[in-house]
């Protein structure tokens, strides 16, 4: 009797224990999924950030679309101010271009070239000179040239030619970008830059009825100065490509640091060799001052805000931003130039405006932001403001890790 019970506790005991044992490996497996879940969770990271807004018009629900459409008409206006100032450099017989944007480079050396340093430290600012510099020269090269054949137009051409001209820029940007940084682009955003395209269509008759084209220009200086636009406007494309792909991988203050104290270089060499003369000739007086003061503020402030719009969207939709100067220009000139404005501008203005909501139909919450050469959860892209890394790791809990292991995993890969 006193054996049976013995053995009737026992298996009690056991049966006990098993079921502990259950419950902890139940528990297990319970931690196990959880973690597995929030792994796959983080690792699609940037599906779930897209994902936050549903429907044909979801990045229309986003506060970084209505960002993109004011960075965008600053810059419009910025640049179209530039052009202003250049052109009353003309009036005013003074014409060194290269030294008109050496100034502009000079400002932002000053400004950004210490802070990379402050940050880097000196060692560290030497190392990116070492392993990138021939990057940023490059760059620095192709926007010197833009700037340079771009102001040079605007001798020899009118400001609207020329502004008319830097459509070219959105081929060049289109195509670099499809074949190099593997960018697709959906039919909405050709639909909407066909109509951008269109808008400025109307601008053209509308100066062909009126004939507002910024002043009297002989023929043979026209020609002159549309090719020198057409070059201009092929070296921004490349410029504006590059900067796209620079700002989504490094630091804004390092990307526009190292290009503008090359620039400095590049631009100070070409002014000695072939601007000394006019050095002489060119008048110097209060006025010039204020409108080259005027002509670097604007532009300074424009290299400060293009890379946060390379950011939020690319640089296809950058340029088709631009395409408004003409009509802030023909604003501009009414005063200044006494332009007047004809009833066709505001409906090309309209047409501009509206191919540029078309260009977003369809996209998702990142929609541009979203860069394909970053990888899947944008890891290999740097954590800044306005960029996609950045919002997908500050809503999405896990995501900053995740990106950590895949981009030291892309990096041993690249090793190997």
């Amino acid at each position: 009797m006193s054996g049976s019970k013995d053995q009737g506790a026992l298996q009690a005991t056991e049966a006990v224990v098993e079921s502990s044992s259950a419950q902890k490996d139940a528990s297990v497996a319970v931690v196990q999924s959880t973690a597995a879940e929030e792994d796959h969770d983080a690792r699609n990271a940037a599906d779930q950030v897209d994902e936050e807004k549903k429907g044909f018009l979801a990045f229309f629900k986003t506060k970084e679309f209505y960002i993109i459409l004011l960075l965008g008409q600053l810059l419009a206006i910025a640049n179209t101010a530039t052009g202003t100032f250049t052109t009353l450099l003309g009036e005013e017989m003074w014409a060194i271009p290269t030294f008109q944007t050496l100034l502009n480079y000079a400002v932002l050396t000053i400004i950004f070239t210490p802070y990379t340093i402050y940050r880097y430290g000196i060692k560290g600012w030497f190392r990116v000179v070492y392993r990138d510099g021939w990057k940023y020269i490059i760059l620095a090269f192709c926007d010197v040239e833009g700037n340079y054949f771009i102001v040079l137009a605007y001798q020899y051409t009118t400001m609207m030619s020329a502004q008319l001209i830097n459509f070219w820029a959105i081929v060049v940007v289109v195509v670099i970008s499809f074949l190099f940084l593997r960018v697709r682009y959906h039919i909405s955003q050709i639909v909407g830059i066909i109509i951008c395209i269109g808008g400025m269509g109307v601008l053209i008759a509308s100066d062909h009825i009126t004939g507002t084209n910024g002043g009297n220009v002989s023929h043979g200086n026209q020609l002159k100065g549309d090719l020198f636009a057409l070059l201009g406007a092929s070296f921004y494309g490349l410029t504006n490509t590059a900067e796209e792909y620079f700002v989504s991988t490094r630091p804004v203050y390092e990307v526009l640091g190292q290009m503008s104290f090359y620039a400095v270089i590049i631009d100070g060499v070409q002014s000695a060799i072939f601007e000394r003369s006019n050095y002489v000739t060119s008048v110097w007086d209060g006025k010039v001052g204020g409108y080259l003061t005027g002509f670097t503020l604007c532009l300074t402030l424009f290299y400060c805000l293009a890379p946060l719009l390379f950011r939020l969207s690319s640089a296809a939709f950058f340029n088709v931003s631009m395409l408004t100067m003409n009509f802030w220009g023909v604003c501009i000139g009414v005063k200044v130039f006494g332009y007047k404005i004809h009833w066709m501008y505001p409906i090309a203005f309209v047409l501009i405006i509206v191919g540029q909501l078309i260009y977003y139909l369809g996209r998702k919450a990142l929609a541009e932001a979203r860069k394909p050469w970053l990888g899947q959860n944008q890891e290999r892209g740097v954590t800044g403001l306005f960029t996609a890394k950045r919002r997908i790791e500050h809503t999405v809990p896990g995501a900053s890790d995740t990106n950590e292991q895949l981009a030291r995993s892309n990096s041993d890969r690249s090793a190997v």
